[in-house]
């Protein structure tokens, strides 16, 4: 049995489609909203199985791989968040680069030497990394308007990811990926494809509303930007970070959306221009973590707003 863990987001469903478009394999699919990144405690694997996880943190796995490596299951491992300490077994193999400027689908791309390289361009554009997308486009020669089509696919499955649950999606991640999967290239999807339709009027209409909002609080160093209950709200908050800090790099960005149970969800960016310290930032907080440049917490208790403000500019200057 293979099984296929990954990211909902356009960094893990396009990681996935180039390793699967160069190593077609039937699997059974694990994966949720961008935020459900416990995936390993979801799949019962054992001797003779293989297990790829894409765009999740070893970190927040690493009892459940442990689990997994006991019962005799290969695992290998594509990401680029911070694993914490990695297991030493002769069935793990792990990929794992944190270098700001690489996704979990650029280190796929270098080690299929470029196979399916379309597809790490939109997840590179997709999770916020404009730069690295354009660097990795150049060997493919493309014009302007096809590398913004690109730029524009990558943004609407990322977009797609963000949600309390699944129903706040308009379509569940594994249901997308299996649809770009069949399409077999970006450009194909996006002329025939109707979720390429329905993603860009959706993508359009949530941040129409997002560019209304004002900030909760502007400094020099950063933005606050508090976001209602609403799955709109909860649906843009990646998206709407990303174009703020590539409007704003010179600051940082935090999107803090209010949950339906009551609690927050923080996204942060740190500025483009020194891509550090989002990680460090959201690990003081439980449920917190992600990379150097972008990050956030899971579920930060309305009793914590205040503290993680103060936080944040500790972190980014006022």
């Amino acid at each position: 049995m293979l099984y296929d863990a990954f990211n909902g987001d356009a960094d893990g469903i396009c990681a996935l489609l180039q390793l699967r478009l160069s190593q077609p394999a039937a699997s059974q699919l694990v994966t949720g909203v961008k935020r459900d990144i416990g995936l390993l405690a979801r799949v019962s694997a054992g001797a003779g199985d293989v297990v790829t996880a894409l765009d999740i943190a070893v970190a927040r796995n690493r009892a459940d791989l442990d689990r997994l490596l006991a019962a005799g299951a290969r695992v290998r491992w594509f990401d680029h968040h911070n694993p914490g300490e990695l297991p030493t077994h002769p069935n793990f193999e792990p990929h794992i680069d944190q270098a700001a400027d690489i996704c979990t689908s650029l280190i796929v791309d270098r080690q299929l030497n470029g196979a399916q390289r379309i597809w790490a361009v939109v997840a590179a554009f997709g999770d916020g990394m404009a730069d690295s997308a354009r660097r990795v486009a150049a060997t493919l020669e493309l014009d302007t308007p096809r590398l913004d089509l690109l730029r524009e696919l990558g943004e609407c499955i990322n977009y797609n990811a963000y949600g309390e649950t699944v129903a706040d999606l308009h379509f569940p991640p594994d249901q997308l990926y299996r649809r770009l999967l069949a399409y077999g290239e970006p450009f194909a999807f996006i002329d025939a494809a109707p979720e390429f339709q329905a993603l860009k009027l959706g993508y359009a209409e949530d941040m129409a509303q997002a560019r209304n909002l004002v900030p909760h609080e502007v400094r020099p160093g950063g933005a606050v930007y508090l976001l209602p209950d609403a799955a709109w709200a909860r649906r843009v908050s990646g998206v709407f970070a990303n174009e703020l800090a590539q409007a704003h790099p010179e600051r940082a960005h935090a999107l803090i959306s209010r949950a339906s149970q009551g609690h927050y969800v923080v996204s942060v960016r740190a500025p483009l221009l020194h891509r550090q310290g989002a990680d460090a930032l959201c690990r003081q907080f439980e449920s917190g973590g992600g990379r150097a440049g972008a990050a956030g917490i899971n579920r930060l208790p309305e009793s914590e707003l205040d503290r993680f403000v103060r936080a944040f500019y500790a972190a980014y200057g006022g």
